[in-house]
């Protein structure tokens, strides 16, 4: 249990920076180690996920911080903490003490290595005995000691250096810098003239994003000929002195000598640190040519900024409410510049024209015209906004006339003063579609709940009129009864009998192209009894039988509560065989060895974090650790070509799945001309010669027709959850539709081109009911964009599914039902879609979350019950967890173990003779409902926040993940939640060091894969420049950029396009 020791005090104010490493989007430890650190009074710059050794040291020197602490869970931290300490030592910064960890990830003896380098990893035990308020004291105490006490060298500022301004700052707010150098900085800053832009606004109008924006388009218009010195200021908790400076996670404009970035808490001033004027001139002495102050999101009557600055930016929303609340903003009284921000929202242009005409009134220019007022509307969210631009142009119009050295700029003028270009994903009229559908269903099971009484009457009526049959009084209101039933709940309850029927003989045959199928409908025991694959209920009542009908029905039948198939095939186990490690060839062989014994071919593939970031393999030590570990390398067609070598893609036993979201459009498109070349080897093979024009055009459109599988690309899980986001949402999701419209026009009908996944928002941290309601939320939003698209729901919605978690939670046992009735209902009664496209299917996988690094051996009976109930929920596929994943990459022996589970189940244990054992049960029963009640009253309150794009603004879905995953840690370090072998039933003697074989990626694997990718560089050099420029031209416009993706991908690499999409899409901005 944890040792509850006392909380240490403060004596000087700490600064943490904190964030994940490299390539690695398991943010959920980092994000409750910052809150903690923040609550123990510790002011944090947090970074967020995916930042490279470069990125946190430009961080640590800038900041001027005591302490870095990174999360790392994908591999390769061994290389990633000893490159950051090596260069911390090299920038002289050998007193930031570095804290880590990456739960049984990063094993004994690497922590021992790691110490030995100055680092310190807390490992999983280490939480246990300290517990998490523990662990951060243990980081702040060792970290509180006052930078300023070494102040810097006057000479060193003078100079541009950026470790030593840095310091300055530190000692200017502590109001501990000596006079000397004050004066020194006062003289040299009095010799230069350098205008102040402040920028200031409301708390969430997107001061920091917009910003970004302005820097680089600074940065891009002036090629990076002038140096930028950017303040940030965040607010100090008044409980506790703690404070999230979380402005530079949303930066990144940031990289670059030409930019200095500086987060400041308040410290108890209201909106302004101390000494904010001292350090605006310290960074004119250092040599910048324009300082930004950006400030905290204010109320209606704090305007301090003005009196530091010289041109001032006021930032706001649509969202003021009545046009009179105008009159009460003093900012209006004094802002040079007013920016509407967020201008895609309902009502931007009447917010526009409200602002301006209150300009006038401010200013008395009653003779002025609302379009002449320096009023713009932005849309800081969407890459390369024209509104953007217009601001940006008529600010360092006014900045030049203050002093910024402008020279003839890149950018070519716009003349507007507000958006026009952006993207509106969901229609503004189709914005309440979650609230829709749960009124949708809620509307369903009401007309059950109607419907009951009236079945029950009419079957007691007929049981009358059967004793009274010339009655005519019960003749009439038999008949009135009948009429207050509709015709499809007639039918249901008329069809009952025959149906029941079809199930109690031994077999039922049908017909599918003249071919006769037969299939077994009951199974003998070792004892000779026979057990049916599909039980019926025993109702007699028709108001219980039409509650069953309409709320479970049997498997295959709409709502499709028991599963979307009549029955489980016969022949092909769902079981997915995962692997992923090294480099292809040895990913290739493990696939060979797992599906040896196996018709059915169903290749699940992960891979490495390099890969999931889009990036090539690298000598850089934060890179090249990772590659090939954690998953297989992959960055060409060569090695996609490499990876499923032996496999015949286009057979019907064959699917793949493909672990991939960011840059899952280029991976998509590795595979689709993987499996296009076998075939066309093949026919070459097989006729002994080349095939016509007309010939592989046939062979390309056969193979898109019948190649099988999924890719995850999911990005707006990973925007709530995972992380592995690289490009603009807005650009991600039109890559999204891009492909969807591509496989309609395709005929791709066999292959899933999203698979919406639960599995990492659980892994994050969301309890089984989030999970769920998040998961299914971003499935109906994809339908939305899509139909915006003005593609047809039918031709698109077979071919989404999904992928959920299964844990050790109560509402595990049914969130597949309760997701397959959601989406049956709101299919047929919402969008009027066909029965194809009602059936949703999905992939499980056993809980990561609930395997542990103590006691190991645990793990697999953990993952039985999990796998257990999965199959009986009729998942469509499913992966059981090996119990060693706790700790590194899946041994061969670990793998087999995990196989097992699910062959034991689905062969040895005796209900599994049975398809359909959760009907019929009370608890179950009760389950279902709670849980869809629930899913609906999370689509309403995501509704509220203008739907799931709407809430995702608001960081609505991540702060109800990570608020969840703090509970969830709480209570296993408390003990309140037991784990058995964790935090109860511990081994008396202490648990031995686990003999594990640690998979990694090998030295000769990653150096192969760095001499491939080079040498296909090399092969393809000219093709490449002409495809990639082909691809950027395309992606301007409004074309298909998947079409042309797919001829791109036969001659360059994962990162070449990556960076390409950069250009032309944006960057990913990150969200606390």
């Amino acid at each position: 249990m944890a040792d509850h020791t006392q909380l240490h005090t403060l004596t000087h104010p700490i600064r943490f920076v904190t964030s994940a490493a490299l390539f690695d989007g398991h943010d959920a430890a980092i994000n409750i180690m910052r809150r903690i650190l923040q609550a123990q009074g510790a002011e944090v710059i947090h970074l967020g996920h995916n930042r490279s050794v470069a990125e946190v040291l430009d961080a640590v020197l800038t900041e001027d911080v005591q302490g870095v602490a990174v999360s790392s869970y994908q591999g390769g931290h061994v290389e990633y903490f000893e490159y950051l300490a090596d260069s911390l030592k090299k920038a002289g910064a050998e007193h930031v003490r570095i804290f880590g960890g990456g739960g049984g990830v990063i094993v004994a003896a690497e922590i021992a290595r790691l110490a030995a380098a100055g680092v310190t990893i807390f490992s999983p035990e280490d939480g246990q005995r300290l517990g998490l308020p523990g662990m951060i004291n243990r980081l702040i105490r060792e970290c509180d000691a006052d930078p300023a006490t070494e102040p810097p060298v006057l000479e060193a500022v003078l100079a541009g250096e950026r470790p030593a301004l840095a310091r300055t700052l530190t000692c200017l707010q502590q109001d501990a810098l000596p006079p000397d150098i004050r004066q020194g900085l006062d003289a040299a800053a009095a010799a230069r003239t350098v205008p102040v832009l402040g920028i200031t606004g409301t708390g969430g109008s997107g001061k920091s994003s917009l910003t970004d924006e302005l820097v680089r388009r600074l940065r891009s218009d002036q090629q990076d000929k002038l140096r930028v010195a950017v303040l940030a200021v965040d607010p100090t908790r008044r409980r506790g002195g703690g404070a999230l400076l979380g402005d530079r996670i949303r930066m990144n404009a940031l990289d670059g000598a030409h930019i200095f970035f500086r987060s400041l808490a308040t410290r108890g001033a209201r909106e302004l640190p101390n000494g904010i004027d001292g350090m605006i001139t310290a960074c004119k002495a250092a040599g910048y040519d324009l300082i930004i102050l950006e400030t905290p999101g204010i109320g209606q009557g704090d305007a301090a900024v003005v009196d530091h600055v010289d041109l001032a930016l006021y930032v706001m929303t649509p969202e003021f409410g009545a046009a009179s609340q105008l009159e009460k903003i003093d900012m209006l009284d004094y802002a040079d510049v007013v920016a509407v921000n967020k201008f895609e929202r309902r009502g931007a242009a009447d917010a526009l024209r409200d602002v301006a005409r209150q300009l006038i009134r401010n200013r008395g220019a009653f003779g002025a015209a609302p379009e002449d007022m320096p009023v713009f509307g932005t849309s800081a969210a969407t890459f390369n906004d024209d509104g953007v631009t217009a601001l940006y142009q008529h600010l360092t119009e006014l900045l030049a006339a203050r002093g910024l050295p402008l020279q003839q700029g890149t950018l070519p003028h716009v003349e507007i003063r507000a958006s026009t270009r952006f993207a509106q994903i969901i229609p503004p009229a189709r914005v309440r579609y979650l609230a829709e559908i749960a009124d949708t269903v809620r509307a369903y099971h009401a007309e059950t709940a109607t419907q009951i009484p009236v079945a029950q009457r009419i079957q007691r009526l007929a049981q009358v009129a059967a004793e009274l049959p010339d009655d005519p009084a019960v003749i009439a209101l038999a008949d009135k009864a009948r009429t207050e039933l509709s015709a499809d709940n007639a039918a249901l309850l008329a069809e009952w009998p025959a149906l029941a029927d079809s199930y109690r003989g031994e077999e039922q045959v049908f017909r599918v192209r003249d071919r006769e199928i037969r299939t077994p409908l009951r199974r003998e025991t070792l004892s000779g009894n026979t057990i049916p694959r599909v039980a019926l209920p025993r109702y007699t009542d028709h108001g219980e039988l039409l509650r069953f009908l309409r709320a479970e029905n049997l498997p295959g039948r709409f709502p499709f509560t028991a599963g979307v198939f009549p029955f489980k095939r016969d022949g092909e186990d769902p079981a997915r065989m995962f692997a992923g490690e090294g480099d292809p060839f040895r990913t290739n062989r493990r696939f060979k060895v797992l599906s040896e014994h196996s018709t059915a071919k169903r290749l699940s593939t992960a891979f490495d974090s390099v890969t999931l970031y889009g990036h090539d393999p690298a000598e850089r030590p934060d890179i090249y650790g990772k590659v090939g570990t954690s998953g297989v390398s992959i960055a060409s067609l060569d090695d996609m070509t490499a990876l499923y070598a032996g496999f015949d893609l286009t057979a019907p036993t064959t699917s793949v799945s493909m672990t991939i979201n960011g840059p899952a459009p280029t991976i998509l498109a590795y595979f689709l001309n993987t499996a296009i070349d076998q075939a066309l080897e093949r026919f070459t093979s097989e006729q002994g010669r080349e095939p016509t024009a007309e010939e592989a055009a046939e062979v390309r459109a056969a193979t898109l027709a019948t190649v099988r599988g999924t890719v995850q690309a999911d990005i707006l899980k990973e925007d709530q959850g995972q992380n592995t986001c690289i490009f603009s949402t807005e650009f991600s999701l039109r890559m999204m539709a891009d492909i969807q419209e591509w496989f309609v026009r395709n005929s791709v009908r066999n292959f899933y081109s999203v698979s919406i996944s639960g599995y990492h928002i659980a892994e994050a941290g969301a309890n089984p009911i989030s999970q769920l309601a998040f998961t299914l939320a971003n499935g109906f939003t994809y339908v939305e964009a899509y139909l915006a698209r003005g593609m047809r729901i039918d031709d698109f919605a077979p071919n989404l599914s999904y992928f959920f978690s299964n844990g050790m939670d109560p509402e595990y046992s049914v969130i597949g039902r309760v997701a397959r009735r959601i989406w049956a209902i709101a299919m047929r009664d919402r969008y009027g879609a066909a029965e194809r496209s009602q059936k949703l299917k999905y992939h499980i996988q056993t809980s990561g979350r609930s395997l542990h690094a103590q006691e190991m051996g645990f793990n697999d009976i953990r993952t039985t019950l999990q796998a257990l109930i999965a199959s009986y929920d009729n998942c469509n596929s499913l992966h059981t967890n090996a119990y060693d994943e706790a700790v590194t990459t899946p041994s061969e022996e670990s793998v087999r173990r995990a196989l097992a589970i699910q062959l034991i189940i689905n062969r040895e244990w005796g209900v599994a003779m049975n398809e359909n054992p959760l009907q019929g049960s009370y608890l179950v029963d009760e389950l279902t409902d709670l849980v869809e009640a629930a899913v609906l009253a999370e689509f309403d309150r995501i509704s509220e926040r203008g739907g799931v794009l709407g809430a995702m603004e608001t960081g609505y879905q991540r702060g109800r993940i990570q608020d969840e995953s703090m509970r969830y840690e709480q209570r296993k370090h408390d003990g309140t939640l037991p784990i058995i072998g964790v935090n109860t039933f511990r081994a008396p003697h202490g648990e031995p060091a686990p003999r594990l074989e640690l998979a990694r990626g090998t030295e000769a694997e990653k150096r192969s894969q760095l001499d491939r990718v080079h040498e296909f560089q090399r092969r393809h050099r000219d093709a490449a420049h002409a495809a990639l420029r082909r691809l950027e031209a395309v992606a301007r416009t409004e074309d298909n950029i998947f079409e042309v993706l797919m001829d791109a991908a036969r001659v360059c690499t994962l990162q070449q396009i990556t960076d390409t999409f950069f250009t032309v899409g944006g960057q990913y901005r990150r969200n606390v």
